[in-house]
């Protein structure tokens, strides 16, 4: 056993050490999606398992070159084609991110998977202990953190109203007074404008209580006039 250990955390690349260190990405990799897949996000373990093995692989190719070439990873660079890691994730955790219309989802989705991959390049690089805690951290911050933000944005929900008028609205002011009188409070406004089709719709980012009753505000908006369609959604939803 000792002598397993000993050939684990060797300096030189060998064919069981190696496969240890991909085993051992897919298992925390895997670890991180399955807290995502729990949470109705598209990346799960399939995903996260794959970049914290693929990153893995990085690594052991970034030190087994200069071992290979020069025999010792002093006379080359062993984190050239590991560094790449960190600036390519960025392209998968960009196809993580979805904008809709000012509300934006994915972003922690996007930053585990960059978390992930540095934990790869951690386990290819032999640093065991400091990967599996790294992993064991990830997973406290989306739940318990979660949990915690929670509890401490309780009754200050933010979301998002979408309003669509059949005009070119001039002056959204009788909206805002509408969301005032119902103690919603706006903290930003977009607009987009349909010349076309003479419309106009408004995406509004509010802040309420728990029990503001938006039905009965909805109804007192519809009753302007011209008024479309209403809709209510989360802002951010990771």
């Amino acid at each position: 056993m000792e002598e397993f250990i000993e050939q684990l955390n060797g300096e030189q690349m060998d064919l069981v050490s190696s496969i240890f260190k991909l085993l051992l990405s897919l298992v925390l990799g895997s670890l991180v999606g399955l807290e995502r897949r729990h949470k109705g996000q598209i990346a799960g373990m399939r995903t996260f398992a794959l970049i914290s093995m693929g990153a893995t692989l990085a690594m052991l190719v970034s030190i087994y070159i200069p071992q290979k070439l020069f025999f010792s990873t002093a006379n080359g660079d062993p984190g050239r084609i590991a560094a790449q890691v960190i600036s390519g994730i960025g392209f998968l955790g960009a196809g993580a991110i979805i904008q809709m219309k000012g509300s934006v989802r994915g972003l922690t989705t996007a930053a585990g998977m960059w978390m992930t991959a540095c934990i790869g390049l951690a386990v290819g690089a032999g640093m065991y202990l400091v990967s599996v805690v790294a992993a064991l951290l990830i997973i406290l911050v989306l739940t318990s953190l979660e949990l915690f933000e929670r509890k401490l944005f309780r009754g200050k929900e933010q979301k998002i109203v979408r309003l669509k008028v059949n005009r070119i609205l001039q002056d959204a002011a009788p909206y805002r007074q509408c969301f005032k009188d119902f103690n919603v409070h706006i903290s930003d406004e977009f607009f987009r404008y349909d010349y076309t089709q003479g419309t106009t719709i408004i995406n509004l980012m509010v802040r309420s209580q728990d029990k503001t009753d938006f039905i009965s505000m909805f109804d007192r908006i519809h009753a302007m006039g011209d008024v479309l369609s209403l809709t209510l959604t989360n802002e951010v939803n990771n």
